[in-house]
């Protein structure tokens, strides 16, 4: 079965009539065919889109969220469905994960429906007696939507629903390996009744749909979440628009000598196993106190083998699934690889699970001694590795937390406030946990990189996006 996308109110193939085969990275089976838009067909979402913008703009916030709200119940009674296709297309566990994320959608949906409603300007003091100054808060018109693979329900969601709940229209394209996924969420938008041309759902390459979305001059306002590497071609492409770019992360996770090793054990899971370790949070790397590292090591690996199961993620038992794709299962490799070759000790995992129905499950991978210079422990791996890196001190964590070009997200473990409070206060990321996994998060609160970082611009979270998908404008009444 071939999929569709979804344009002005319509389920339309690309124009060539090219698809692409959706292939499931858990089981190997064709999902069907996905169109291979074009510019063209870009060019003509964007069109339609802005033909759309005046009208749903003068929509009122309570209309808006109200259809908000409907999207959030189509989800909701298509629970079971949107899970097992998030399964299938992603390869995150059905019981584990795929159920959570689905979940955790419909939050987004009805979070977005009563922020805009509470969305306003202010009323500012005119120097003239007798003027009133009105500062409004106006939709930008029409949002650029680019979004990754590893969260194709909640990540497109956090970007779409606030940008719609604050009165823009939106032109959307998904990352390709996730498609059929993102069109089993654009069929909930589209049975919720928005009006044709709000959103619309264009599939396709990046370097082709994602470039004409990022540079056509009848968006407005891009929004992006990704790699480093493309969010910098997104922006260089948006120069000049309203831009947000949630991009890479490398941890760190940081346990000092007087951590709770139990509670920091089960911070590392959920850091490094989270989504096969496909997460810009995830805890690329582990900063261990060398008092510690021993014990933490063992009671890791144990941890690992015990609770870490790798297998069919239809199955409700499995923890952890396949990798989505061929690239992300090559850098594990070529991460793991070079730890090793730099004198790095494996404890557990190390290669990849060849009895399964696809190469891209990855056993869970623990590493000791891992060299503070090491690809895995430099870069965003973005696998299901825990590198542990020793440490003398809480200065040796924020300096080597502040070496990284990232600046998303740290975390650290100890018993000391203090050293926690010193270690938020110095390090050089966005948001930093205590006592937390990298992998916890609100979705209210705003999450995004610290400036001069490679990990973006903006934030995201509730209803943080609608700074960037609004403008104030200043009336004054005389």
């Amino acid at each position: 079965m071939d999929h569709l996308m979804f344009v002005g109110g319509a389920w339309v193939p690309a124009r060539s009539h090219r698809t692409t085969m959706a292939t499931s990275p858990a089981t190997g089976e064709e999902l069907g065919g996905v169109p291979e838009a074009d510019r063209d067909d870009a060019r003509s979402a964007i069109t339609i889109a802005r033909q759309a913008a005046p009208g749903w703009a003068r929509r009122t916030a309570f209309e808006r969220a109200a259809l908000m709200h409907r999207v959030a119940d189509v989800i909701e009674s298509r629970r079971d469905e949107l899970a097992r296709t998030l399964t299938l297309d992603q390869g995150k566990p059905l019981r584990a994960e795929a159920y959570d994320e689905v979940d955790e959608l419909v939050t987004y949906w009805r979070m977005a429906a009563e922020d805009g409603k509470r969305l306003s300007g202010g009323l500012p003091n005119s120097f003239s007696p007798g003027k009133r100054a009105l500062l409004i808060r106006r939709p930008r018109g029409v949002v650029g939507v680019i979004t990754p693979w590893n969260w194709p329900y909640t990540m497109p969601a956090e970007l779409i629903a606030p940008a719609l709940a604050s009165g823009n229209t939106v032109v959307w394209t998904p990352a390709p390996s996730t498609s059929v996924a993102a069109v089993a969420l654009a069929r909930c938008i589209a049975d919720a009744d928005l009006p044709p041309g709000v959103l619309n759902l264009v599939t396709g390459p990046g370097p082709v749909v994602g470039d004409e979305i990022a540079r056509n001059p009848g968006i407005d306002a891009v929004a992006f979440i990704g790699s480093t590497a493309t969010g910098r071609l997104v922006a260089s492409a948006a120069a000049g628009k309203a831009t947000l770019l949630e991009m890479g992360g490398n941890g760190p996770l940081v346990v000092l000598a007087d951590a709770d090793l139990d509670r920091a054990v089960e911070g590392a899971l959920a850091a490094c196993f989270l989504c096969a370790g496909q997460s810009c949070t995830a805890g690329e790397r582990l900063l261990v106190h060398h008092d510690v590292r021993a014990e933490f090591a063992a009671r890791l690996t144990s941890a690992v083998r015990e609770k870490i199961r790798l297998g069919d993620p239809l199955d409700d038992t499995t923890t952890m699934g396949p990798l989505n794709n061929a690239g992300v299962a090559a850098k594990m490799d070529a991460h793991v690889a070079d730890a090793l070759a730099r004198g790095a000790t494996l404890l557990t995992g190390g290669a990849r699970d060849t009895t399964r129905p696809t190469d891209l499950y990855w056993a869970p991978t623990v590493l000791d001694g891992v060299p503070a210079d090491s690809m895995v422990a430099t870069e965003e791996t973005f696998g299901p590795v825990a590198p542990i890196v020793g440490i003398g001190s809480l200065a040796e964590a924020i300096e080597m937390t502040n070496l990284s070009p990232y600046g998303l997200l740290a975390a650290i473990y100890t018993e000391d406030l203090r050293a926690g409070l010193e270690f938020a206060d110095s390090v050089r990321t966005g948001w930093v946990n205590v006592n937390e996994s990298t992998n916890y998060w609100e979705s209210h609160l705003p999450f995004g990189g610290r400036s001069g970082s490679d990990s973006g611009l903006g934030r995201v979270g509730g209803a943080h996006p609608m700074e960037a998908f609004t403008e104030l404008q200043t009336v004054i009444i005389g």
